[in-house]
């Protein structure tokens, strides 16, 4: 992955210095070798890494109340989502990346599964002994006429392994999620939901 790379990039410049003090005592079949195990990030891999996604989010009644959009940068997930008058319930609202890409079960929203990453006792941005869950996101606000603009950065996860072969989605809930209590911060029944698809190719 991108991100131990960089962190072995240090340690590979220290060994080429420390050969370089020693370089009349490299051969050339040495010097070939060492430059062969050489890890090398391919601009493919960067891209793969570097995903975008976009997901529309669905009320209660199954109809498109907002849109989201993810994008992976090198130390984390950039999600930001727009939910349109009337989409929501004024106050906070709780938000989770469940892991499932499964919406089709309007209003009650099960088959998105659990929260990404869901381990017992672990939910919880505040979580005082274990977690947080990969899935795991700062509460949404919902205006007085029911819209929502959203903008949150997580380092917990990463787009191109949490869709995964099952998906991912965005669940909204009808409370805010206290980011303590389990399993879900006391955040109630689901009340929107988006299907995370891949929109880089």
């Amino acid at each position: 992955m991108l991100k131990p790379f960089l962190i072995a990039a240090p340690a590979l410049a220290l060994a080429a210095c420390g050969h370089g003090h020693h370089g009349h005592e490299m051969h050339g079949e040495d010097h070939g070798e060492h430059m062969m195990h050489t890890p090398e990030v391919s601009a493919a891999q960067l891209v793969k890494e570097l995903a975008r996604a976009s997901a529309s989010i669905l009320g209660a009644d199954g109809k498109e109340i907002g849109q989201a959009r993810l994008e992976q940068g090198r130390t984390g997930l950039l999600i930001r989502m727009e939910i349109g008058a009337g989409g929501l319930t004024p106050g906070w609202h709780g938000l989770h990346l469940h892991e499932t890409g499964d919406c089709s079960d309007v209003g009650a929203y099960q088959l998105s599964g659990g929260h990404h990453g869901k381990e017992t006792g672990a939910h919880g941005l505040m979580n005082p002994d274990l977690g947080p869950e990969a899935g795991d996101l700062p509460n949404a606000w919902a205006a007085a006429d029911g819209s929502a603009g959203y903008e949150a950065f997580t380092m917990l996860t990463q787009l191109v392994p949490a869709l995964g072969a099952d998906g991912l989605s965005i669940i909204i809930h009808a409370a805010e999620d206290d980011h303590r209590s389990q399993p879900i911060g006391g955040a109630g029944a689901r009340v929107a939901c988006g299907v995370v698809t891949r929109t880089d190719g």
